[in-house]
């Protein structure tokens, strides 16, 4: 991944909670832990691949992929980021692990190298809209004689992704000291679909499953009636509608928002799930209303998917105010519509925008600088 993208995102000097910002802040207003892949990434493919035959990728890219698309695209927002998560002692752990301490500036601290262990890599193939993904890795082993780290940090927020069964200590020590779990959610393998099989989701603020997951788990047909009864379980219940956008439930207030997807031409898939929980955790970081966290979370979601990769797509507020510059000229849609439901990002976005398209995604690991 090329870190002049990632740099130039950054000095948009754009921080969505810097008027909330005191002295006894935490370290870091999102944690993270997870694994991180080393994903490659092919686009421009006609079809899929058809056995016994090679088939030509028009595009390719490569990025840290895994947990690192959360971080990144939280990072890219503004957002003080810490990941733990063990990285591969071979090269593609050492690029992963420079793509995001060195390029996205997020907090490192809490992560290794494991000796001996070789990076998960991913090989992710996008066409009509979709992606097959190919994955191999095997799970870090323990650092014998190391002792723990100081884990978890003080922070605002972290983001959990649940699974059946399983419950993780650290989302109690956080929720504990007053942190914000948001939570996104597999595919349930066991077939069960069992709200109770989660026992993590009692400590969380948020819950973000897809209209699908929403529904199988609430025994619903409907995702707005999924999001309804979910919301007797969270504060704020939201459901993904893939093409239609997304619909939210306060469970506090009883308020409801449904915002509609902006229509894209869509290169690569992979991420915008994480994305779309970035933005929402920086909307309701920031204090915006219900409506407008899901009306930011949709936009940078759409706007990730026209470029490929995990994190290489996540956009930062550079690409966001060349699409706000642009859409109130021309768009495929009501520029007059747009503009009035993204007007409350004015204030927020860097004067000076980029030329769009952008382009931020190298194609390979590696190049070496330029002799001076």
């Amino acid at each position: 991944m090329s870190t002049r993208g990632a740099e130039t995102e950054r000095a948009a000097g754009v921080d969505p909670l810097d008027s909330l910002r005191g002295p006894s802040d935490p370290p870091c207003d999102v944690f993270l832990t997870g694994m991180v892949f080393l994903d490659i990434i092919f686009t421009g493919l006609d079809s899929a691949p058809v056995r016994g035959t090679e088939s030509w990728a028009r595009g390719m890219g490569s990025s840290p992929g895994g947990v690192a698309n959360m971080a990144t695209a939280l990072a890219r927002l503004g957002l003080r980021t810490s990941l733990a998560a063990a990285f591969g002692d071979d090269h593609y752990g050492e690029y992963c692990w420079d793509a995001l301490e060195q390029g996205e500036g997020i907090d490192l601290s809490l992560s290794r190298t494991v000796p001996g262990w070789h990076s998960p890599v991913t090989v992710s193939m996008a066409y009509e809209g979709e992606r097959t993904m190919v994955s191999h890795g095997h799970d870090a082993p323990p650092l014998d004689g190391a002792a723990p780290p100081p884990y978890p940090p003080r922070a605002r927020a972290a983001v959990a992704s649940l699974a059946p069964g399983r419950s993780e200590e650290w989302v109690n020590q956080l929720h504990r000291s007053g942190a914000r779990i948001f939570a996104d959610v597999g595919w349930d393998e066991t077939g069960r679909w069992d709200l109770a099989g989660l026992p993590d989701l009692a400590h969380c603020e948020a819950f973000l499953p897809n209209a699908e997951e929403a529904m199988r788990y609430t025994r619903t047909d409907c995702p707005r009636a999924a999001a309804r009864a979910l919301a007797d379980k969270v504060r704020y219940a939201v459901v993904t509608l893939g093409a239609e956008g997304a619909y939210a439930v306060d469970g506090g207030s009883g308020e409801t928002a449904e915002v509609p997807a902006i229509q894209v031409s869509a290169l690569d898939p992979t991420g915008a799930g994480d994305v779309f929980v970035a933005g929402f955790v920086t909307g309701t970081l920031a204090g915006w209303p219900l409506a407008d966290r899901l009306a930011f979370a949709g936009l940078i979601a759409a706007l990730s998917v026209q470029e490929f990769g995990g994190s290489l797509s996540a956009p930062g507020w550079g690409q966001v105010a060349a699409w706000w510059h642009t859409v109130r000229e021309h768009a495929g849609q009501d520029p007059a519509a747009l503009a009035g439901r993204y007007a409350f990002l004015e204030p927020l976005l860097p004067a000076e925008a980029r030329p769009w398209p952008l382009r931020r995604a190298v194609p390979t690991i590696g190049f070496r600088p330029a002799p001076a």
